[in-house]
């Protein structure tokens, strides 16, 4: 009997995307520009943050920004309206961004003009976490109403986060959340994630995460 032939698909599918990961962080330092890429459930308060962030920090940094759906221009027509500049990725049924597609809108974005590149992530805690981007800034968004026990369900994704937002704080006398819980469980997988509790909606917290988030994007620079 002939030898079987045994090809893990998935491990070449990641390798091939950490070699074009590499050329995004090489783009981003010949640009100079800082790669930001945020990822969540739907529903999370992305779209509401991402805007929040723009309006606060806009005249300190030009920002652009990629939308990843898997159907819809809904989130990327919004930037657009604003004078922001985008790009929409549609998936068609994809439930991830990969480098590639990355790399790709990246080359229809003026980077001579930004500062700042943010990734609106596709609305799920699985695959997007499986693929480097080749982003400065790996971050989720966990928001009060999906609970304080993700970290014991989706691993990886807070495995490889550099900050977790806590978004929609201003429910938290509506839902059980236990921020001690959430804490405890991630720093079990992560020593070093930083967590912001905020809310884009009534502000709090969000002075605080800012003045972070601009001591990386001029660390960078």
């Amino acid at each position: 009997m002939a030898e079987l032939t045994y090809i893990d698909l998935k491990q070449c599918i990641l390798e091939d995307n950490d070699n074009v990961a590499d050329e995004v962080r090489a783009l981003t330092r010949d640009k100079k520009f800082f790669l930001w890429n945020i990822m969540s459930s739907p529903g999370s308060g992305k779209t509401t943050f991402i805007l929040d962030i723009i309006r606060r920090l806009g005249s300190r940094y030009r920002f652009g920004v990629i939308e990843g759906d898997i159907e819809s221009t809904v989130d990327a027509l919004k930037m657009q309206q604003l004078g922001i500049p985008s790009v929409q990725l549609r998936t068609g049924g994809g439930c991830h961004l990969d480098a590639s597609m990355v790399l790709k809108a990246l080359e229809s974005l003026p980077l001579e003009d930004l500062d700042v590149v943010i990734v609106e992530n596709i609305g799920n805690l699985v695959c997007p976490a499986e693929f480097d981007l080749g982003a400065d800034l790996p971050s989720m968004i966990l928001s009060v109403p999906e609970g304080d026990d993700k970290s014991l369900k989706y691993p990886l994704m807070f495995s490889v986060c550099k900050a977790l937002i806590v978004s929609k704080i201003d429910a938290l006398g509506i839902f059980d959340f236990d921020f001690k819980a959430l804490e405890s469980n991630t720093r079990k997988l992560n020593d070093d994630l930083r967590i912001f509790p905020l809310s884009a909606k009534t502000g709090e917290g969000m002075e605080d995460f800012c003045a972070w988030l601009c001591e990386k994007i001029d660390t960078k620079q």
